[in-house]
This record gives structure tokens, C-alpha cells and sequence, in this order.
């Protein structure tokens, strides 16, 4: 797919105008890829105005494509929103610097903070407009990981629906046993050939070897043991929390693993946000660096 920009151009009826000016996320791409230099583009189309909300994070692009657009006599004006424009690339950003994908973890709960569910009751903790929502979050990410045990209770599709032409994601399993149902709709639906297990793996080796095979984004989707173990290693960039109106008491908590000694090695949270959605409440948070 062309870039932005470039889509942008083609879709402009006439030439540019005068006074026009090109607004973007991201410093335009300078270098010839998949895609032709879009710095190209916007010269030859006769952009005299670019307002960038963020530079390149790739030390190869870095600010490359803004100085080639300067050069060319188009005036740029950059940093613009920066941290919100940089919140819009945070996977890609954090792939090019790091080598790993963003990890975002993703889990439905009863207020008292349960994955409990009454034996043959639905999965579902909350309403069909939050796990809606949580499609649209599905379809945002390169690869869906779950633990064994969610694999063998809940079966999971790991897809996404209710939306046309949405990418689907790798589906990712962990297990210590290997141990796992042979049925699971991971292993015999059409998607099967996008599903991976990593046997006896650790988290941290699993992201890393996710990121070789060139994932930007994993939404962790349970189970509790993955969550924790998630948080215990300080992996997760990024929380979506949705709580539904429900009190279930029961052992499965939504995070477990070895938890925090004291108040002030929790892990505290920037940016919180609050949103309702039907009847339920999405939490959306980003881990503090320590």
C-alpha cells in the first residue's frame, strides 16, 4: 500500500494550492523501499507547507526526510504533538528501537479484579459493546498470545469480527507441557498456518523471537499467569482493562504472578484513561518506566 502522503496526493483533484499545507504524523520517508520516496512526491507535487508531528525513530531516517524536504524549499514545521503523534506509531517505534514489539495486555474483569466464571457459564465477563471494542483493538495488532490454559478452557478463535477486510493476526500459544488439545479451533480453522506454540519459552524469549520474525504488536489476552508473569518482568507497554458491572469473588485473579513487596515497587501508571463502554468501563494505561 502507498504511504499517506502519497494517497493524499492522488486523491487531491487538481494541482496543489498555493497556500496548501500537508499535515502528518510522521517525518515523510526519504529513502526507496516498497514504496517511492514520498519526500519525492511532495516536491514534485508543488507542497509548499508540511507541518510533522514526529521524527523517525529509525537512526537510517532520522530526520533525512525533513531535510531533503527544507532543501527542496518546502517549508517544515516539526514537533508538532509530538508525544500524541508518537502514541499513534508506538509499536512501530518501539520494534525500530528495541528490536521487540509493543506488548499491550488486554483482559475483560469483574470489578473485584476475577477472571471467575461460574462452571458452564458463558466466557464473558462483560457486555458485547466492550468485546466490540476489543475487536477493533484485535485488528490494530500483528499477533494475539494466550497461555495453555486458556487455550484448553476457553478455546479461543483469536480473530477478528465484525469488520470487513480486517488483517488477522498471528495467534500465539504458550505452554510448559505442550500438553494441548488437538481439536482447538487455533490448530483446525482455516488460520491454523497463523497460529505458533512456544513450548517451555519465557516470555521475554518469546517477544524477542516474535520481533525477529518482524511483529510490531502483541496483545496479551490472558491468562491470568501470562498477565502476571507480563508485569512481573516489567514486559507490558500498555493496558486495556475492561471492567465489567459484575462481582465474582473465586480464586482466578486477572493478574497474578509474584506481585509487588511493597506500595512503592507497584507498578504505577501514566496517561489513565477512562472510558464507558455500553455497560462496562475500558481502563487504558501505559506502565511507568522505573
Amino acid at each position: 500500500h502507498d504511504h499517506a502522503e502519497i494517497e493524499c496526493l492522488h486523491n487531491l483533484v487538481g494541482d496543489v494550492p498555493a497556500r496548501a499545507t500537508l499535515y502528518v504524523t510522521l517525518e515523510p520517508c526519504s529513502t526507496v523501499g516498497r514504496t517511492a520516496p514520498c519526500t519525492t512526491s511532495i516536491i514534485k507535487a508543488g507542497v509548499k507547507n508540511v507541518v510533522v508531528g514526529t521524527v523517525d525513530v529509525n537512526p537510517r531516517h532520522c530526520g533525512r526526510g525533513i531535510t531533503q524536504l527544507r532543501n527542496a524549499g518546502v517549508k517544515v514545521c516539526d514537533g508538532i504533538l509530538a508525544e500524541e503523534c508518537a502514541r499513534l506509531n508506538e509499536g512501530f517505534n518501539k520494534w525500530i528501537i528495541t528490536g521487540r514489539p509493543f506488548v499491550i495486555a488486554k483482559c475483560g474483569m469483574s470489578l473485584d479484579g476475577r477472571l471467575t466464571r461460574p462452571p458452564g457459564e458463558p466466557r464473558w465477563i462483560t457486555d458485547s459493546a466492550a468485546r466490540r471494542n476489543a475487536h477493533q483493538l484485535r485488528a490494530r495488532v500483528d499477533a494475539i498470545l494466550i497461555g495453555a490454559q486458556t487455550l484448553r478452557v476457553d478455546n479461543p478463535r483469536l480473530t477478528v469480527r465484525g469488520m470487513r477486510y480486517a488483517r488477522q493476526p498471528w495467534r500465539i500459544v504458550l505452554t510448559r507441557s505442550g500438553n494441548l488439545p488437538s481439536h482447538a479451533r487455533l490448530f483446525s480453522d482455516r488460520l491454523s498456518a497463523r497460529t505458533l506454540v512456544y513450548k517451555r519459552k519465557s516470555l521475554a524469549a518469546v517477544l524477542k523471537d516474535l520481533g525477529k520474525k518482524n511483529v510490531t504488536s502483541v496483545l496479551i489476552e490472558g491468562g491470568g499467569g501470562v498477565l502476571g508473569q507480563g508485569l512481573d518482568a516489567r514486559l507490558i507497554d500498555k493496558l486495556h482493562v475492561y471492567l465489567g458491572p459484575i462481582l465474582t469473588g473465586g480464586p482466578v485473579i486477572a493478574f497474578s504472578g509474584r506481585g509487588a513487596n511493597a506500595t512503592q515497587t507497584a507498578i504505577h501508571l501514566d496517561a489513565v484513561s477512562y472510558r464507558r463502554i455500553g455497560k462496562s468501563v475500558c481502563v487504558t494505561a501505559y506502565p511507568k518506566i522505573i
